[in-house]
């Protein structure tokens, strides 16, 4: 974990892992790009503006968001296309800015790496995969058998496989429920109990040993969008979503913001060669009326 206690160390362990993040020499392509869209009639802070470029890579871009939102809109989502290589190509909906809005926070980032052991396409086969105790449906599920790290919480009634990739520098890490349910594979009841700590524990080396094991991984590609402002809000985030009480004053001086809307988008493909994902977030914030 980062063990952070002031700001300070908040801006400058980002500004180290961001960093370490984009480096070039990786055996792994891994971007993390960060970009201020803010409307041009607008004045921030010259101290805001230094600090988010310094510490977080995210230059302003100024946009018209009075008179043409739209295009505003269409030009946050071609800078995020692009550095999600094409795979994130409308973070923001139509109407989600408008006349009011003065600064978009985006956040993109791409991750794409090959297997250090590859699966074989040969080896994979129509499969019929558990949805729960009663369905099952028919997927193209790889397979390999090899050594990897693999262990077993008896606790919990979950095995944990890790898979590596390419210069094993990152690992996927899967979960594996034993339990199944009426209505569900077991995921759900992991998922309620799933806490970073416990992640740590249960891929912690003294867990896991090096052993041969048959693997049999569907390939998969999934695209999710959600509205993060009720679970930014049921984590205690509230008073910024609220136009009487959220104080942004630290990017323009004035008290006249506040948060109208946080989305986010995600993208994962896992096959033979490897895993290709992105995920883009964008922060609206708008003028208090």
């Amino acid at each position: 974990t980062l063990h952070l206690d002031k700001v300070e160390d908040v801006h400058s362990r980002f500004q180290a892992l961001t960093t370490d993040i984009n480096r070039s020499n990786a055996p792994y392509l891994l971007r993390l790009a960060s970009r201020l869209f803010g409307e041009k009639s607008y004045s921030f802070l010259p101290d805001f503006l230094t600090n988010t470029r310094k510490l977080y890579g995210a230059d302003l871009a100024t946009v018209d968001f009075l008179q043409a939102c739209e295009k505003a809109r269409e030009e946050i989502n071609q800078w995020v296309e692009e550095k999600t290589e094409g795979k994130i190509p409308d973070l923001l909906s139509e109407g989600s800015v408008d006349s009011m809005t003065k600064l978009v926070l985006v956040n993109a980032i791409y991750f794409k790496a090959n297997w250090a052991e590859k699966f074989q396409e040969a080896d994979t086969i129509d499969a019929q995969f558990r949805l729960n105790k009663n369905e099952r449906r028919t997927v193209k599920m790889m397979y390999q058998k090899k050594k990897f790290n693999f262990g077993y919480i008896p606790e919990e009634k979950i095995r944990v496989l890790e898979l590596p990739y390419d210069g094993r520098e990152l690992s996927m890490i899967i979960l594996l429920p034993d339990d199944t349910e009426e209505d569900s594979t077991g995921l759900q009841k992991m998922e309620r109990q799933l806490t970073l700590e416990k992640l740590q524990e249960w891929t912690h080396p003294e867990h896991l040993y090096s052993t041969d094991v048959h693997v049999h991984l569907p390939k998969f590609k999934l695209e999710e969008s959600y509205d993060l402002k009720s679970d930014l809000a049921a984590m205690g985030l509230l008073d910024v979503f609220d136009s009487g009480k959220a104080d942004l004053s630290g990017m323009s001086g004035a008290r006249d913001l506040f948060l109208s809307e946080v989305v986010h988008k995600a993208f994962v493909e896992v096959n033979e060669e490897g895993t290709e994902a992105a995920a883009a977030t964008a922060g609206i914030a708008m003028l208090c009326m």
